[in-house]
């Protein structure tokens, strides 16, 4: 076994010691990961995932969102896909991924199964969480700008290593889990955009329990195969920095640096919208307004005219005009083929400039809004910068009552913060659809 897995294996098993803000994040992770599962039940890839699982007829092991249960793995593979159909879930940039989608399907089927406390559930997703972002940091940028999806590679890891903390595997075979989900770990940013890219998520989740259930059961790997020779970091282009990676692990817990969206889009467009928020923005008082983002999201979000729901989600202009005529952009039903054909959005959304700009970092954005009166506003904003636990709480939980409703939202909010059993958390994905 090398030094980085070994040092990877030893938190994954061992006791660790949380902070009370590691613990709120991770609840509130899981408010947020139940809420954007629920809400996106209804998505065509949830529905075909979920109706193939269910037709198989296989043992019900664990509940599915929406309706119905099934064994571990395909539970973990259609919640995993569900919860990140919407793409409406946590980032880490760190990790250049979404960490919930992955490792807590697999986490939560497992415990449901062993009939495990809650607390016990959220301590072990926070340290698989914590292994996907770390992994993810070791492979780094090379990997991602290849082509390969961090989510379902460096999130496998993260799930595979959350299933086996709760089974109670030691750090040996918790190197064989580790071992065996390198030969399994997979997803492409080449399915961005399809119905390909959600199921990244559920794949990730769902070899992350298989590689732990295999090896409850004796199965042997190559426990040197994530960053050996010939591993999954050489062959899959990672850069290898274990020191970076390493970095206080078990002493700072990089996941408290989550960030969760709050806006129903793509995250390049939440910097902007962020910046929007602390202006004073009302249409009729609009006669031009410009945003400055990184270079990237220009090939990313910046679609000029689009016609269809879908399509706003990736347009600079289209959801600032939406914000600008009184639209709520964290609600779903705000992005429609209605909305983009709104006359007086279209007007105000001729009026918007964008262009690239290399001083500003991938998660920064200005706007500039010249108004009717000739007074000029600006601001700008970046999604690294701190938010007080109180504001994140509020606004997840906000965020979680539009999707799913108030009642529901806060139910689950107190079974997480007053401690219960992971089946009643599980029992909240049904939604009897």
């Amino acid at each position: 076994m090398t030094d980085f897995t070994s040092a990877l294996c030893r938190f994954a098993a061992d006791p660790v010691t949380t902070t009370a803000t590691a613990r709120l994040v991770t609840a509130l992770s899981v408010l947020d990961w139940m809420a954007v599962g629920r809400a996106g039940v209804d998505e065509p890839v949830a529905r075909i995932l979920r109706g193939m699982v269910l037709d198989e007829a296989g043992a019900g092991q664990a509940q599915l969102f929406g309706q119905g249960r099934a064994p571990l793995r395909s539970a973990a593979l259609v919640n995993g896909t569900t919860s990140h159909a919407l793409d409406y879930d946590d980032t880490h940039f760190a990790h250049i991924g979404h960490p919930s989608v992955a490792v807590l399907p697999a986490a939560l089927a497992l415990a449901e199964q062993e009939d495990l406390a809650l607390v016990e559930l959220q301590e072990a997703a926070l340290v698989g969480m914590e292994i996907s972002v770390r992994v993810g940091l070791w492979l780094g940028r090379g990997h991602y700008q290849t082509g390969f999806h961090q989510t379902a590679t460096a999130g496998a890891f993260g799930a595979a290593a959350a299933a086996g903390r709760l089974a109670g595997l030691s750090a040996a075979q918790m190197a064989q889990v580790l071992g065996l989900v390198a030969t399994r770990a997979a997803g492409l940013k080449a399915q961005f955009g399809t119905m390909g890219k959600p199921f990244n998520a559920g794949i990730a989740a769902s070899a992350g329990i298989e590689a732990v259930q295999l090896v409850r059961r004796g199965f042997v790997s190559n426990p040197a195969a994530l960053d050996g020779a010939q591993g999954f970091g050489a062959t899959h282009h990672g850069e290898g920095d274990a020191a970076a990676a390493l970095h206080e692990l078990g002493a700072r817990w990089m996941f408290e640096d989550v960030r969760h969206k709050f806006h129903a889009c793509c995250h390049g467009l939440h910097a902007v919208l962020e910046a929007a928020r602390t202006l004073d923005i009302a249409e009729p008082e609009v006669a031009e307004m410009a945003v400055r983002s990184h270079p990237r999201w220009l090939s990313v979000c910046n679609q000029p005219a689009p016609e269809t729901g879908l399509g706003a989600k990736f347009s600079f202009r289209t959801v600032l005009a939406m914000h600008a005529t009184g639209r709520d952009t964290a609600r779903l039903d705000s992005y429609s083929e209605a909305v983009c054909a709104d006359p007086r959005l279209q007007r105000l959304r001729d009026r918007i400039t964008v262009e690239g700009d290399d001083s500003l970092s991938e998660t920064q954005a200005h706007l500039s809004v010249l108004r009717r009166d000739g007074k000029r506003v600006e601001a700008q904003h970046d999604l690294l910068a701190p938010m007080s636990l109180a504001l994140r709480e509020e606004r997840v939980r906000n965020k979680a009552a539009k999707l799913i409703g108030g009642a529901l939202s806060d139910e689950i909010w107190a079974l997480l913060r007053q401690g219960g059993a992971a089946r009643e958390l599980a029992a909240r994905l049904a939604t009897g659809a």
